[in-house]
């Protein structure tokens, strides 16, 4: 029984506006598995609206407070007795937006990794190249690369022709499907314990460096920048997406003290290992047609400062995308009356 309504209200509403707000998540993300301590004081403030309920029943001149409280209680108990046995519908871009961003989140670890030792590549192969000059002919796996820079840059601004006229759509497929394989390659290579994964990581830096530093040595680097940026910020982190997709397999293999078998390891990182490399997949979709349609035209059909500023907002755009989209809002829903 309660004695002082007022009171009651003024300590009860505190409660009753978390359950809410739980519940809310629980709707707005139903994917998503509650831990344990989520469970415990979701369970705990349940009984606790249902107990607030049954003494507010006692009430006739508050029915906005019984009616507000019916539903809450019915909306906590659906929560719980749902079984949710029915395969929900994909929903494409929801998993691209939420789903695909909070899993590399989880897993930011070995995505550390993977950068870790791209850059331990680049400055290997930017400071081979600037010891001997030579050595691109070992290190540069295209022809292309493999000659002057300035004589390169020479002519590409002054072709007077578009060299991929009438195939523009074909060159970005091949693109496309080559660097997906390179990225489910270094994923797969997770296989070997991670091994594999390094030295594909290693090996990609090591070109990325050996290039930028001979460019940058030739006077070359706005010609650079306008190359690499506009496709390479999103390729780049598509292939260490990559690798952290294998090293999180190999952390799965190995098991790193953990004591659940290995069949339940890799049962637990497989939704997460197959979002990765398939959001993986999309952004080099993206990079493709960048690349084909934008970084391989040059000044003067396209400015180096524009193509250097598409980049860069590119980039941007990448960054505040992988941090903060899929996050949780705390912002609460309706409150209690």
């Amino acid at each position: 029984m309660i004695i002082d309504l007022d009171k009651f209200l003024a300590e009860e509403r505190a409660h009753w506006t978390a359950l809410e707000s739980l519940l809310a998540q629980i709707e707005k993300f139903p994917e998503r598995r509650l831990k344990l301590d989520e469970l415990l004081r979701f369970h705990e403030l349940y009984e606790r609206a249902s107990a607030d309920l049954a003494k507010i029943e006692t009430f006739a001149s508050e029915p906005e407070v019984h009616r507000y409280l019916e539903a809450l209680v019915a909306r906590a108990y659906s929560e719980i007795h749902e079984t949710r046995s029915k395969a929900r519908r994909f929903h494409p871009w929801r998993w691209f937006v939420e789903t695909f961003p909070r899993a590399f989140r989880r897993r930011i670890r070995p995505f550390g990794l993977a950068l870790a030792i791209t850059i331990v590549g680049s400055v290997f192969g930017g400071v081979a190249i600037g010891i001997d000059p030579e050595a691109k002919q070992i290190i540069m796996p295209f022809s292309g690369l493999q000659g002057d820079p300035v004589e390169r840059v020479r002519k590409e601004e002054a072709a007077k022709q578009d060299r991929l006229a009438g195939q523009k759509s074909t060159f970005a497929a091949e693109l496309m499907t080559h660097n997906t394989q390179v990225a489910v390659f270094t994923m797969a290579l997770g296989v070997t314990w991670g091994a594999g994964t390094m030295v594909t990581l290693f090996y990609n830096g090591v070109i990325l460096g050996a290039v930028a530093v001979d460019y940058i040595r030739a006077g070359e680097t706005a010609f650079l920048l306008g190359w690499l940026l506009p496709h390479g910020v999103i390729e780049i982190p598509a292939i260490l997406l990559g690798g952290q997709a294998g090293f999180l397999l190999a952390g799965a293999l190995i098991g790193w003290g953990s004591r659940q078998t290995r069949r339940d390891r890799l049962r637990e990182v497989s939704p997460d290992l197959v979002t990765i490399i398939f959001g993986a997949a999309v952004l080099l979709i993206w990079a493709g047609m960048v690349e084909s349609f934008l970084s391989q035209y040059h000044a003067p059909v396209i400015p180096y400062a524009l193509k250097i500023a598409f980049g860069a907002v590119e980039l941007a755009v990448l960054t505040l995308f992988l941090i903060r989209s899929g996050a949780p809002s705390h912002r609460k829903s309706t409150a209690a009356p």
